[in-house]
């Protein structure tokens, strides 16, 4: 396989904007008539992209016009300083510490740091190659552990920040610099304790790297369709490492790969519209506090109790807003959160209510 196709150039411009928080209360005594459903019309925002949650339970979502975020009350639309135009930015990681949060925004102009609240007008960090160890401006994802390294995935390599101290980059052999110009990044996480990282790629599989003892980063393992792994394709768009660690859910445009344990060939399965899944492009992965995992895709989702081997499939017919997943998570409360093209859902006690 050609490792060096024709890359994908991405290019914008990052705009500064003054501050301002949108703030919009839901009253639950709006609620249609439609059995189990809430909808309000009044989001800041329609296509939910992409989806944290922060230590204190509100859900941070990456929409069409910037950060939105919800506490169970209120949604509020933040139109920070350092702010992207919302078509540039790429995804985001999420860190709470200190009273504040800081969101690591993956831009064509470098990643951009910024905390909420922001104290005294404070301006963002913009890490870029001139001033950091980055390989390229072009950040196209970013991912944050437990741990206290950050990663950022450029379209000419992969850079770790430990606190204040940028990485080696060690793994040019594996993955050498013109790698993900023309494999693009789409997606990343991390192991538990953030030192490893989970990169999808379009192309060219899942590259995983790791921190190593000196400080450096270096090149781990190749997970390919063209290898000799169980993986439906080459083109990755979510995954998901189990609290644990052992188990690796990535979602592909041909269904979804589980890898079980850390030797990279051995105990893997596909799972694709044949053994139950209601579409194969899986965009979005989440576990819920039963154990079962939530696959969102472009035709609904479908959800796998793995133990048992059964498959619940749920799309507009059982109440979601639209069938384009494009972000899960479980919150502290148990309650899954379902970011779509028309709006958020959220799964709780059986029933779906919705925000749009």
């Amino acid at each position: 396989m050609d490792l060096f196709k024709k890359s994908r150039s991405l290019t914008a411009a990052v705009m500064l904007a003054a501050v301002f928080t949108m703030s919009i209360s839901l009253p639950e005594n709006n609620a249609t008539s439609k059995t189990g459903s809430f909808y309000q019309e009044v989001l800041p925002a329609r296509t939910f992209s992409s989806l944290k949650i922060d230590a204190g339970n509100t859900k941070w979502f990456l929409t069409e016009k910037g950060l939105v975020s919800f506490d169970g009350v209120n949604w509020k639309l933040h139109n920070a300083t350092g702010k992207l135009a919302p078509e540039n930015i790429k995804g985001f990681a999420l860190e709470s510490g200190n009273g504040e949060l800081s969101f690591w925004i993956a831009s064509p102009e470098g990643v951009i740091v910024m905390a909420i609240p922001a104290e005294g007008g404070k301006e963002p960090v913009v890490y870029k190659a001139e001033n950091s160890s980055i390989s390229s401006n072009n950040v196209l994802s970013v991912a944050a552990g437990k741990g206290s390294v950050r990663w950022i995935g450029t379209d000419k390599g992969i850079a770790g920040l430990k606190n204040d101290k940028w990485l080696t980059p060690d793994y040019d052999v594996l993955y050498p610099d013109p790698m993900f110009k023309d494999f693009p990044i789409t997606t990343m996480a991390t192991s538990p304790d953030g030192d490893s990282l989970y990169v999808g790629t379009v192309g060219a599989g899942v590259t995983r790297v790791q921190r190593n003892d000196v400080d450096a980063i270096t090149g781990a393992s190749s997970y390919a369709y063209w290898g000799p792994i169980i993986i439906p394709s080459d083109n990755v768009y979510s995954i998901y490492i189990s609290a644990d660690g052992m188990k690796q859910w990535f979602g592909t445009d041909g269904g979804v790969g589980l890898h079980i344990g850390g030797s990279t060939l051995d105990n893997w399965e596909a799972y694709t519209i044949e053994e139950g899944l209601v579409d194969d492009f899986v965009q979005a992965i989440t576990e819920a506090k039963d154990g079962k995992m939530w696959f969102g895709t472009k035709g609904g989702i479908s959800v796998f109790d793995f133990d048992a081997s059964e498959w619940t499939t749920y799309t507009t017919e059982n109440g979601l807003l639209s069938n384009n997943i494009l972000c899960l998570g479980t919150d502290k409360d148990g309650v899954i959160w379902i970011g779509t093209d028309s709006g958020v859902n959220c799964y709780k006690d059986g029933e779906f209510k919705s925000f749009r």
